[in-house]
């Protein structure tokens, strides 16, 4: 037993030691020569242990750590037992399996496993009642009928001509309803497909029912050019342009006579980008002209106007 009249005062520490049989505290060094000194050599390490002391000196030594640096001439030194390792308890591998296995087999298990039995029952009875249903229709019913359009083609190349067939007649009924026949128009190609409608170039090289396409025709008709080739075409009256606001240019490119003042036969030049086809001159300073697409509807179009109507009278080509 160490008698604690003879240990120095430790602040309170004693507790720590009771009738515990530690030691009394180590004494430090106090020159970096008599901390070497205090080392092991070599040769002591190398030194292996005999018998039981080889066994005990495979122990790891035991952790001692100063629980107190108050003092620096003495220090209080607390020796702890390395943790004992843990025992594992024999079964726990096999629990562990087992419980591995019933999550495996409760998530392989079919949803409607886990399904009340009377619901199976109830959906077995439903089927099996729906199954000898029958169905009636009463006779007042009308089965409703898919309408068909006009067309009915069985290739692209029938079904463009189906269209053209269809814009076609309407372009002739619309015609006769206009009375232009009444009227005085004989242009060949009125219910021809316009470019808006998909139409292409007359034998005229102008496309079909715009005013250039008429009053070409009109100049042939007057040189007595009724069918092809004609005399007159796109290549001999406009080559420098087809639009009604480059035949001023084509005329003069040509080298034929224009002037202010009508005469028939003449094409009215407008300004705008339209031309009309002189019929007449009224002598009471109004001429009576006609044309097409006047009113963008590519319908023939008779009417009287003053003569300076138009801004240029391009004189029929020489002959």
């Amino acid at each position: 037993m160490v008698d604690s009249q003879n240990v120095p005062a430790r602040d309170g520490l004693d507790h720590l030691f009771g009738d515990r049989g530690l030691a009394a505290p180590l004494s430090q060094p106090t020159t970096r020569r008599e901390a070497l000194e205090a080392l092991p050599s070599r040769r002591d390490l190398r030194k292996k242990p005999k018998g039981r002391a080889r066994k005990s000196a495979s122990k790891p030594p035991a952790f001692v750590q100063p629980v107190d640096s108050a003092y620096p001439s003495t220090r209080v030194i607390v020796v702890r037992q390395a943790a004992k390792p843990l025992k594992k308890k024999r079964g726990s591998g096999f629990l562990t399996i087992l419980a591995v296995l019933g999550l495996f087999g409760s998530v392989a298990l079919p949803a409607y496993a886990m399904a009340p039995q009377a619901d199976a029952n109830n959906l077995a009875a439903d089927v099996a009642a729906k199954t000898d249903v029958a169905l009636t229709v009463s006779d007042d019913v009308a089965l409703a009928t898919t309408a068909r359009g006009s067309f009915q083609a069985t290739t692209a190349s029938d079904l463009k001509n189906q269209k053209r067939t269809a814009y076609m007649a309407a372009n002739y009924e619309a015609y006769i309803a206009s009375g232009a026949r009444e009227r005085g128009d004989d242009y060949p190609w009125f219910s021809e497909l316009s470019n808006n409608q998909g139409g292409g170039l007359s034998p005229l090289n102008y496309f079909y029912r715009e005013c250039v396409d008429f009053v070409a025709w009109r100049i042939n008709r007057d040189a007595g050019s009724f069918t092809a080739p004609f005399k007159y075409t796109w290549a001999t009256l406009t080559p420098t342009g087809g639009n009604a606001y480059q035949w001023k240019s084509a005329w003069r490119h040509n080298g034929w006579e224009s002037s202010t003042t009508p005469v028939a036969g003449a094409v009215a030049w407008y300004s705008y980008g339209h031309i009309a086809y002189v019929k007449s001159v009224n002598g009471d300073g109004t001429i009576t002209v006609e044309d097409y697409n006047q009113s963008g509807m590519h319908m023939y179009d008779i009417r009287t106007v003053a003569e300076n109507d138009a801004q240029l009278y391009l004189y029929p080509p020489p002959r």
